[in-house]
């Protein structure tokens, strides 16, 4: 396990700046998710805390110990790539095995470790076989196998599991957080999909433009955001962001005199409203997915404004509908003209 903390880390190359003053502490044993827009600076973070890159200014600590200037190589970090990064011609057990082997380590040593990696990633039968003769996920499960056996003090994963198909991504979430329970490993994983960030993470990281947004466990990130961002960000589907006149001129006025002064736009996640015939606010149905276990309306408040709906289980409203919606006033999200939460 391993404490990491960043101080003020800044990243720029020529003369354009990625990372603004990153400040933050990862604690022994968390599992960490740095989600964020593509773009925002998140792969570019994790390489400068591998030692891929390093940092313009400021200071990268692993268990109190600076390691700006300690290569890639000596900072007992390992990393798991989207690519996998697998060599072709080398069987499951060469690829887990050459790192070590490189080191200069035992070969008695290096079988012992390299099978009780295979052992928990279910790759026993597979040691023999060449990449090509693997499924995605167990390539996935190779590449994990191949960071394990080094025994790091910080796992470092950039989007693992994007070149995976849905299904796939699901239960390879599972087997990662499985995983982490085992080794009680710190970890910090990098992903655009705020779905494996909520589903993964003992804390999240939202970045944008390089900056932190907000951190926090994912149900705090979601019950309250910090930010019109972060709202916007943190769920699925996204939260309904509405400017206040918007929900003034859709016949909203009852819902704005309960708010703070000042609130400039309202957020309201799909799965809080209610369809209600008393409700305050006209709804034109555009579109409906149903999905089974719930339904999902798409449609418009006001002047058109895109606004969505989740509904339980399966519904009867249909495409070209009109209805009316209600919201509980605990239930919205307000922010101000700056897009700060209020």
């Amino acid at each position: 396990m391993a404490h990491l903390a960043l101080s003020r880390i800044t990243k720029s190359f020529d003369r354009t700046t990625v990372l603004h003053g990153i400040d933050l502490t990862v604690e022994d044993g968390e599992f960490v998710v740095f989600v964020g827009p593509s773009g925002c600076g998140k792969s570019t973070l994790l390489r400068t805390i591998a030692g891929l890159e390093s940092p313009t200014s400021g200071d990268i600590t692993i268990d109190n110990q600076n390691v700006n200037a300690v290569s890639a190589a000596n900072r007992g970090c390992a990393m798991v790539f989207q690519s996998y990064a697998l060599y072709p011609h080398m069987t499951v057990y060469d690829n887990m095995a050459f790192g070590l082997e490189n080191m200069g380590v035992a070969k008695a040593a290096v079988a012992q470790k390299v099978n009780a990696a295979a052992q928990q990633l279910r790759l026993n039968d597979l040691l023999q076989r060449k990449p090509t003769q693997l499924s995605g996920g167990q390539r996935q499960r190779v590449a994990i196998g191949r960071a394990i056996v080094r025994e790091p003090k910080l796992f470092l994963f950039d989007e693992p599991l994007s070149n995976l198909d849905a299904e796939l991504r699901v239960s390879m979430r599972i087997e990662l957080l499985e995983l982490h329970e085992r080794l009680q490993a710190t970890m910090i994983y990098v992903t655009h999909d705020q779905v494996e960030a909520m589903t993964m993470a003992d804390r999240i990281v939202v970045m944008r433009s390089g900056k932190i947004e907000q951190v926090g466990a994912p149900l705090e990130l979601y019950n309250r955001p910090a930010n019109a961002f972060v709202a916007g960000f943190i769920g699925s589907p996204r939260m309904n962001l509405v400017a206040a006149d918007v929900l003034r001129s859709a016949g909203g006025d009852a819902l704005l005199t309960q708010l703070p002064a000042h609130t400039h736009t309202v957020g309201l996640r799909p799965e809080h409203v209610l369809i209600d015939d008393a409700g305050a606010l006209p709804y034109a149905v555009r579109h409906v997915e149903q999905m089974g276990a719930s339904s999902l309306l798409h449609g418009t408040i006001g002047d058109g404004v895109a606004f969505d709906v989740v509904c339980t289980g399966q519904t009867t409203v249909h495409a070209g509908q009109q209805v009316r919606l209600a919201a509980p006033i605990d239930a919205l999200h307000c922010f101000n003209a700056d897009g700060v939460r209020i």
